[in-house]
């Protein structure tokens, strides 16, 4: 199926992959990050559960015939399909009942609770997650070096690019990676992430128990999780984040369900921690880095402009952190390598981990100047000697990602410098 002036995306390659290879396939992610055209740009026809141009005639229908939301040429794209959960058990049969591959599509933007659904799906629906747009896709960065090159270790070249002044930087953070806004004015283009913090907070959130849900209480727990954001923060601080500026009490269980919700929604997208070797001497924390699915959503709880986040380099570097993991999380995804961070009891650290199938692994440093180059490559480089000192299996690859640099290269020392708009998968 045709779409209107679509970008291609990453997401594009892996959806033919897991087509391939299963009777179905879930794109799950955040909503508006472009599931749907993703989808529809490989399948023959649609079932549009969530389309409210018909008043919802569509789910209407499925509510009563499960069967029609299975009635097309196949691939069939059955878009929002946790609106009514029982389709993931009936597409489990359907793929029994009839051995195939790339016979259905499911895009959700929500992970419903348990109930009403009763079958993983192994082995029959395959799952892959889809993320805002990152640097590469919108057009923003001009791809020159290769990711998945730097992480193999491979030489790179000097290689130039248009060094991005500072409030360009600002604007990418602010703007956010969301298909809709591509090629629009920034001043149009702020206007998505706020009016998406809108839905959020209006929207019934999966897992909570509506007489549980107060609106004012996830706000706050949305603006908490934006002044921490890309950082390692606990329940306990944020509880009390929430409580210290008007002096409102939220339990423990009360605050976890709050964030398992917004995970649910795909919201947030937390990096999990990275150990070297499992018989490795270096003890390392296993604390989670929260962040949101893109930059933009924390820059709107926060109420940022650009002549703000000028004054706040601090608040900046976060959120550029944030838009850093946003790119290798996609990027990495494209060669089946995942992404962590890296900090152990010496605080010894690494802003992003991305480790390869076969094990190896890159050591990534983020800031936002190059004049902070060589502090953190003196900080990889001490992390990969001590690692290895300690019987660990240290990094192949170090390499510090920046926003202000015109070139990307290789140091004497090995550690590479990589400009965030020179990079692609």
């Amino acid at each position: 199926m045709q779409v209107e002036d679509y970008r291609p995306r990453i997401a594009d390659k892996l959806l033919a992959e897991h087509l391939s290879a299963f009777g179905a396939v879930c794109v799950e992610g955040p909503m508006w990050c472009g599931k749907t055209w993703t989808s529809m740009r490989q399948a023959a026809s649609v079932c549009p559960i969530g389309d409210s141009a018909d008043n919802f005639a569509t789910r209407r229908r499925v509510e009563m015939d499960i069967q029609h939301a299975f009635d097309g040429p196949e691939p069939r794209l059955i878009d929002e399909w946790q609106i009514v959960p029982a389709i993931w058990d009936a597409t489990r049969s359907q793929v029994d009942m009839k051995h195939g591959h790339g016979r259905f599509i499911l895009t959700g933007s929500a992970t419903p609770p348990r109930k009403g659904v009763h079958h993983s799906g192994t082995g029959r629906i395959s799952r892959f997650r889809m993320r805002p747009m990152s640097l590469w896709e919108s057009g923003a960065s001009e791809g020159t070096v290769s990711l998945e090159t730097v992480c193999a270790n491979e030489p790179v070249g000097v290689v130039s690019n248009r060094r991005p002044e500072l409030r360009e930087i600002i604007e990418l953070v602010l703007r956010g990676g969301w298909p809709e806004s591509v090629g629009s004015p920034f001043e149009q283009a702020v206007r998505v992430p706020a009016s998406y913090v809108r839905s959020l907070l209006d929207r019934k959130m999966p897992g909570v128990d509506e007489s549980r849900h107060n609106r004012h209480k996830m706000e706050l727990l949305l603006r908490s999780l934006a002044r921490n954001e890309s950082t390692s923060v606990g329940i306990a601080t944020l509880r009390r984040d929430i409580s210290g500026g008007e002096g409102i009490a939220m339990d423990e269980e009360t605050l976890s369900s709050y964030l398992d919700s917004v995970g649910r929604l795909f919201v947030t997208e937390n990096i999990p921690p990275f150990s070297p070797s499992i018989r490795s001497g270096v003890r390392v924390k296993q604390s989670e880095k929260r962040r949101f699915c893109d930059p933009s959503i924390a820059a709107a709880l926060l109420k940022a402009t650009p002549p703000k986040l000028e004054r706040d380099l601090n608040t900046l570097g976060f959120l550029f952190e944030s838009l850093v993991l946003r790119d290798l999380l996609c990027y990495a995804e494209s060669f089946g390598a995942s992404v962590f961070h890296y900090r152990d009891y010496e605080n010894r650290e690494a802003d992003a981990v991305v480790e390869l199938p076969d094990g190896e692994w890159a050591a990534i440093e983020v800031k936002l100047g190059l004049n902070q180059e060589e502090s953190a490559a003196r900080n990889l480089l001490d992390l990969r000697r001590r690692i290895a000192e300690k019987g660990g299996h240290p990094p192949q690859t170090l390499a510090v990602v920046v926003g202000l640099s015109g070139a990307a290269y290789r140091r004497q020392d090995g550690v590479y410098v990589l400009p965030i708009t020179a990079l692609k998968p």
